[in-house]
């Protein structure tokens, strides 16, 4: 008899969980709510606070809208965001998360300190998170986004080391590795391990859960960095594993000859949406 398991690790941080649950409780008053940006990284997720009236906006559209109520989700957002609500009237309902805020203050108070410094953050250019943290440098700080990124610091410069919260907790101290190696001894270097330990903890966890079943069905938004670096994971792990968004994306193809099946996603999954795929598959074995 075919026994699916959904991973208890898996699903929204708290992070997620808290930006959620402010827009839910904003929704209820039955007040006109924007969030900027997807609110999670999951389509699912945000097309069923869509139904609830929750309306996704651009950095574009805020600069259009006054006398509003605007969401800053989880990933947090830079400097210029909260100046342009200030100057436009919007009421902000601040859902970022506190670890991302925490560095974000971190990162600021040591630019202000050594405007000479090179800043660097370990992380994916481009991504809402790291806009935020790359903002509080007047955009000066340098990212790097994988391992080899790293040989083009200059070394004979002091270096300060951050890292998006979300990142590889082993890549990141290889970087520290080979910039301790480089750097020159008359320039300052100190690293801040600033991933969050809620998501580094799920690698080890996932990976002892992906190993003990036949098949993985690892369920996220592509959008998500998170999903690929936990999906990679799993991938590595146990060889039949597939990345899907939605139930319907389930081939039944890969049950056969299957005993048992995981299934398991990222910190912007919805319980939920586990629960149903694991539902899609029990209509129709």
């Amino acid at each position: 008899m075919l026994q699916i398991e959904i991973d208890e690790g898996s699903g929204f941080c708290f992070g997620v969980t808290t930006a959620i649950r402010k827009a839910e409780e904003e929704l209820a008053k039955g007040s006109t709510l924007y969030c900027l940006g997807d609110i999670v990284h999951n389509g699912m997720e945000v097309e069923r606070l869509h139904e609830r009236g929750l309306m996704t906006i651009t950095h574009d559209d805020l600069h259009r809208l006054h006398d509003v109520k605007v969401l800053l989700r989880a990933h947090g957002e830079p400097p210029e965001t909260y100046e342009i609500a200030r100057k436009n009237n919007i009421e902000i309902i601040d859902a970022t998360c506190p670890v991302v805020l925490q560095l974000q203050r971190r990162i600021k108070k040591q630019f202000d300190e050594r405007k000479s410094a090179q800043i660097v953050i370990f992380g994916k250019p481009g991504h809402a998170e790291v806009l935020g943290l790359v903002g509080q440098t007047d955009g000066t700080a340098i990212v790097i986004a994988k391992f080899e990124d790293v040989k083009q610091l200059d070394f004979t410069r002091d270096i300060y080391l951050y890292s998006q919260t979300t990142k590889s907790l082993d890549e990141f101290h290889r970087i520290i590795t080979y910039i301790q190696e480089h750097i020159a001894p008359s320039a300052t270097f100190k690293s801040y391990d600033t991933i969050c330990r809620q998501v580094a903890n799920r690698m080890p966890n996932i990976a002892t859960f992906a190993a003990r079943h036949d098949l993985i069905l690892f369920v996220s938004g592509r959008k998500s960095s998170n999903g690929k670096v936990l999906f990679n994971e799993c991938k590595s792990v146990n060889p039949n594993s597939y990345q899907i968004e939605r139930a319907e994306e389930i081939d039944m193809r890969w049950i056969e000859g299957v005993e048992t099946i995981g299934i398991c996603g990222a910190t912007s999954t919805p319980k939920w949406l586990m629960e149903e795929c694991r539902d899609y598959i029990l209509r129709r074995e």
